[in-house]
């Protein structure tokens, strides 16, 4: 049986417009001989009646007096609207369904509400309807505890339910589908001349989703890469194929052509702050104090540099007070510059070639951009820029490696 998991985001199903669209998608892939999972997020975004932060703003005039228990129950019902009016368009249509909770599903995570994880996946239900022809509507974003009690997965939950579902039943691929034609070489809004990438390999699209884009969450293409089963970023407004994500760069299996490119994408992350410790006189030790102190007080550190003169790292901005405050209660003495932002230089092809860095420095320098700091590893060079100069750093190393010229290839 071949199988197809299609994941619609919340854009995709916000209007009857973009919904009749869903409906094509599933049909196209009911006519090429596919079983199909349809994987729905909430409706729209926040403002839009059913979108999940627009269900957060019902009770947060109340302050912070609903359990995570009933915060679950109330953000799973977004995801369920959501899946039960496709169903509706679908039974107009013909085509045969069902509609599944996460739960029904056979998704099993902790007890860590609100963001819980998947401790294990039993698709039978769903193998035994998509057996019976029905199309499976599921709601994405949740999963049930062994003891019954409902749970969310956090931000990028569809994402996740899409392809943790496709590699329990063996999918033959899962379409993610959003508001792009699938992954560009820069964001867009940025870059006028930003080009569709036709493949991306799983690190790749990692490197780039943890770096800032957007476009996919990185815990759903770390469990699809566990068992190599490929993605493909598509529009949901469009036939175009999109982006396929596997374990090569290459754009099909019949095709057989791979791509040698150095770099696959520039993207960014603002709003951080740099802040340097600097080391006493024989203080070894500082390292740990430091990292430990902002583990307590869980705030996220990022950009680590260490050296025998001290440590230098970044957070987000609105963490730089508290951290400030917990390392001068140390006898600290940080220095802090704000307003910084993190912009990302990714490729696989960058691990051993020479003079990357070199033509990222050459960008920069032409562009008067100075470089606060710096770190690289196999597949992603980091410079962090002040923030005034994010828009133009991305724009000159986009063009520097030349990715304005990159095709989709189909």
């Amino acid at each position: 049986m071949k199988i197809r998991v299609q994941k619609f985001g919340g854009t995709s199903v916000a209007t009857s417009e973009r919904r009749e669209r869903v409906v094509h998608h599933i049909r196209q892939a009911l006519n090429e001989g596919c079983r199909v999972v349809a994987v729905v997020s909430a409706m729209g975004r926040k403002g839009d009646p059913y979108a999940t932060d627009t269900l957060l703003d019902l009770v947060s005039e109340n302050g912070e007096s609903l359990s995570s228990r009933e915060h679950d129950l109330l953000l799973s019902c977004g995801e369920i609207i959501s899946a039960s009016t496709l169903s509706s368009l679908l039974n107009r249509e013909g085509i045969p369904n069902v509609v599944l909770t996460g739960g029904q599903a056979g998704i099993i995570t902790n007890n860590r509400h609100t963001n819980a994880q998947i401790l294990t996946i039993n698709p039978t239900r769903v193998k035994n309807e998509l057996e019976k022809g029905k199309v499976v509507v599921l709601a994405g974003f949740q999963g049930k505890t062994t003891d019954g009690e409902i749970t969310t997965l956090g931000r990028g939950g569809s994402d996740t339910t899409a392809t943790a579902l496709g590699v329990a039943i063996e999918a033959d691929i899962v379409d993610i589908f959003t508001d792009v034609e699938g992954i560009m070489t820069a964001d867009p809004r940025i870059v006028e001349d930003a080009s569709p990438l036709d493949a991306v390999t799983y690190s790749e699209i990692c490197n780039l989703a943890f770096q800032g884009a957007k476009v996919i969450h990185p815990r759903a293409v770390e469990l699809a890469m566990q068992t190599n089963v490929p993605i493909r970023v598509r529009s949901t407004m469009s036939d175009h194929p999109g982006t396929l994500v596997s374990s090569t760069h290459e754009k099909n299996q019949l095709a057989g052509e791979v791509s040698d490119r150095l770099i696959t994408g520039i993207t960014q992350v603002a709003n951080v702050t740099q802040i340097k410790v600097p080391a006493g006189e024989g203080q070894y030790d500082l390292q740990l104090k430091v990292f430990k102190a902002m583990s307590e007080n869980d705030i996220s550190v990022d950009f680590i540099n260490i050296n025998p003169s001290g440590v230098i790292y970044t957070v987000f901005d609105h963490e730089a007070d508290q951290a400030e405050k917990i390392l001068r209660s140390m006898d600290l003495t940080p220095s802090l510059m704000s307003g910084c932002a993190k912009v990302s230089v990714v490729g696989a092809g960058i691990a051993g070639v020479p003079g990357v860095m070199s033509k990222i420095a050459e960008a920069l320098t032409e562009e008067d951009i100075p470089i606060l700091q710096s770190a690289d590893s196999h597949t992603t060079i980091w410079v962090l820029v002040p923030g005034e100069n994010m828009v133009q750093a991305v724009r000159s190393l986009h063009r520097k490696f030349g990715l304005h010229k990159v095709q989709m290839m189909y």
